[in-house]
């Protein structure tokens, strides 16, 4: 039997992708990461970790799968929101959802995942994978594919993912659409059923980005630069 570890992250979605890899034989360990804890550049409650967590372990319970988490605020600020600090003080404009799929949740958390002995980890992202064999049979190639929703799709945030990473990944609601997925979890009764989706930073919750950005760097005037929108060179 392959064990495979999900990213339970408290929301509808890695619910049910535990519940369907469960359902087709897999071992499944349901993992919280616990990225940010600063509650103090949050603007609502609406993505509270503690709540996410407590919701994650009830539905680890509800599914009958271990469940378990794992701290890596340390690492998600030095890699994530250092870098976003560092990105507008240079004047440009980061996208840390993407750092952080590459960084924290296929690398850390894939790593930390291995070293329970899993043998895949598991999201619940709205996107597809496929695999094919090269043309002398030798390597195995991996292609990401948008989700069945195209509402939902979230296979751009995963474009930077190396073979490696999708080799050891399984994306379990990528042919569903996100009313089959609320249904699935309604008919289950998990607290998660009709939980709203979360915004805003990856992990972080709903903040006022410039006071988020304010903590660390000064407001300062810069151009305001118009395009025409007949200009054809770009």
């Amino acid at each position: 039997m392959k064990t495979v570890v999900v990213g339970l992250s408290g929301g509808v979605d890695s619910s049910i992708a535990a519940y369907l890899l469960k359902k087709q034989g897999y071992n499944v360990i349901g993992l919280f990461m616990k990225n940010w804890h600063d509650d103090t550049v949050t603007i609502s409650n609406e993505c509270p970790w503690l709540d996410d967590s407590n919701d994650a372990m009830l539905v680890a319970e509800k599914l009958e799968i271990p469940f378990q988490t794992i701290d890596l605020s340390v690492e998600y600020k030095s890699r994530i929101v250092d870098y976003m600090f560092e990105e507008y003080k240079c004047g440009r404009t980061p996208n840390p959802d993407i750092l952080c799929n590459k960084e924290i949740k296929f690398d850390i958390f894939l790593n930390t995942a291995i070293k329970l002995g899993a043998d895949y980890i598991a999201t619940g992202h709205y996107c597809r994978k496929s695999l094919k064999k090269s043309d002398d049979d030798k390597d195995e190639i991996y292609s990401l594919f948008s989700g069945v929703d195209n509402n939902k799709d979230q296979s751009y945030f995963l474009c930077q993912l190396s073979q490696y990473q999708l080799s050891k990944t399984l994306f379990p609601i990528g042919e569903l659409h996100k009313s089959e997925v609320r249904k699935i979890a309604s008919k289950l009764d998990l607290v998660t059923a009709k939980k709203k989706d979360s915004q805003g930073l990856c992990f972080i919750g709903k903040v006022s980005l410039p006071d988020f950005l304010q903590q660390k760097l000064q407001a300062k005037p810069g151009k305001i630069i118009e395009i025409d929108k007949d200009y054809e060179g770009y």
